[in-house]
């Protein structure tokens, strides 16, 4: 399935949300802190489909691991997770209008079938385009003709 790349200081969380995205077939790379993140996306990012990120973590928060990690590959997908909605949603929405936040406490399930649906409609819009590339080819060759 999908390459995961996951930034929970907790570390309970961490092996939680690891197992379960594993266990719905995802391959997950486990950081600590958004600093351990920044630099496995540096390293890893090319593979990584999507950034399951806390919000809030000492050092790098979640946010700004997101915009550095967008600014050097923009087609990650991102999902944060926080303990702190109403705080984080503020600074979040503010720094993107299409943020994807899950709130703690939530199912195991809730964050696999969110994940799954941020995965899904990413490979819906990159056949889009491809078919949109696809369709001003033939009609670039059409005019030729």
């Amino acid at each position: 399935m999908a390459h995961i790349l996951l930034a929970e200081d907790d570390h309970s969380m961490r092996q939680f949300l690891t197992l379960a995205l594993e266990k719905a077939g995802h391959h997950v790379t486990a950081c600590a802190d958004g600093l351990a993140a920044f630099y496995a996306v540096e390293a890893i990012g090319d593979t990584v489909d999507l950034l399951l990120a806390d919000i809030v973590m000492p050092g790098m928060d979640g946010i700004e691991l997101s915009q550095k990690t967008a600014r050097a590959h923009p087609d990650i997908k991102i999902l944060f997770i926080t303990g702190f909605s109403a705080v984080a949603m503020d600074r979040v929405t503010a720094q993107d209008n299409a943020a994807n936040i899950l709130s703690k406490p939530f199912h195991l399930n809730d964050l696999v079938k969110q994940v799954d649906q941020l995965l899904n409609a990413a490979k819906a819009d990159e056949g889009k385009a491809d078919k949109s590339k696809a369709d001003s080819g033939a009609e670039i060759s059409n005019e030729g003709e």
